[in-house]
């Protein structure tokens, strides 16, 4: 396996709708109530039109894992690794561009349920820094951290 990162261009629009969706569905991890591909292919047309930087992970023109950042806020808004691939060392890439990209610090939030991303990030460094509710769907979530270099 050779993964790649990348920048995501407009064609991976769906592959990465697909990914998010594929994987938040996951027990634990996404909201309560999951919102349909359809919602979150149109949620990627939002966002990127609105800033996110999306990187991607290939292999083989396979897409494996997604991180999209809104570089303005310092927010590491999703990083969804294909559940196929949880535990190869690919999110953890993904981790690390996002402290290059956002050398000063940057905040995230994941479900208050999602106890695997919690370690993760636990595990790279970040914070907990308070819990909240989710802006979208008012579901419990974790606030965390990084604060730069």
């Amino acid at each position: 396996m050779t993964v790649t990162l990348r920048p995501a261009h407009d064609a991976d629009r769906d592959a990465i709708a697909d990914l998010w969706h594929l994987s938040a569905s996951l027990p634990g991890v996404g909201p309560p109530v999951m919102p349909s591909r359809t919602a979150l292919r149109a949620r990627v047309d939002e966002e990127m039109t609105a800033g996110w930087q999306v990187t991607l992970a290939e292999d083989q023109g396979r897409i494996m894992a997604f991180l999209a950042l809104k570089p303005r806020e310092a927010i590491l808004a999703e990083l969804f690794v294909h559940p196929d691939w949880i535990g190869h060392g690919i999110g953890s890439r993904l981790m690390a561009q996002a402290k290059a990209a956002l050398p000063e610090g940057f905040r995230l939030y994941t479900s208050e349920t999602n106890s695997r991303a919690q370690a993760f990030y636990l595990h790279h460094g970040m914070e907990r820094l308070q819990t909240d509710t989710h802006p979208r769907t008012g579901h419990a979530m974790v606030w965390y951290g990084w604060p730069g270099n």
